[in-house]
């Protein structure tokens, strides 16, 4: 198992599986549609446990919808105990009106936005669908968007974490003085 990112900054090679032992993950999930977002979370923690993240260090929050996530999100990585990576749940199904367009794209750039403030992984996991039917499939279905979460999180946190990322962070703050 590949626990770290290569001199090439590579993550695991295809069908290998991100080494998630030692690591300490967030995961915020939203409530709104908590159906397809209930089944979400069962894969991700699911993926999480499998790939040797210890349930003690999976941190739990729930706010309300997907446009709550991102704040969520940032409390989660600026408090005493940051995680490793925050995984962000959630389903946004279109309806009747341009409600969907305005929280699916705000909740996007949000997630964004949190992990390059923070320069921690936060992994966009919210279904923009348009029917309850296509998110549950993507939920637990054949699509399992839930479980990709919480291994892009576990690859992303190893990635980030590498020595050849430390040496150039290292190396771009003595550039800086």
């Amino acid at each position: 198992m590949n626990t770290n990112a290569g001199a090439t900054g590579g993550g695991p090679t295809e069908g290998e599986s991100p080494d998630g032992r030692g690591l300490r993950i967030g995961i915020v999930a939203a409530r709104f549609n908590a159906e397809v977002v209930e089944r979400l979370l069962e894969t991700a923690q699911a993926e999480l446990g499998r790939l040797g993240v210890r349930p003690e260090d999976v941190v739990l929050l729930r706010v309300p919808g997907a446009f709550e996530l991102p704040i969520a999100a940032r409390a989660l990585l600026r408090s005493a105990e940051p995680p490793d990576a925050v995984v962000c749940l959630g389903a946004v199904i279109q309806g009747e009106t341009r409600h969907f367009d305005f929280v699916a794209g705000a909740a996007a750039d949000g997630i964004l936005r949190v992990g390059l403030e923070t320069g921690r992984p936060v992994i966009f996991g919210v279904l923009t669908t348009n029917t309850v039917e296509q998110a549950m499939d993507r939920a637990d279905g054949a699509y399992r968007r839930g479980a990709d979460a919480a291994r892009d999180a576990v690859e992303m946190a190893r990635l980030l974490a590498s020595p050849e990322l430390a040496t150039r962070r290292e190396m771009a703050d003595t550039r800086a003085i």
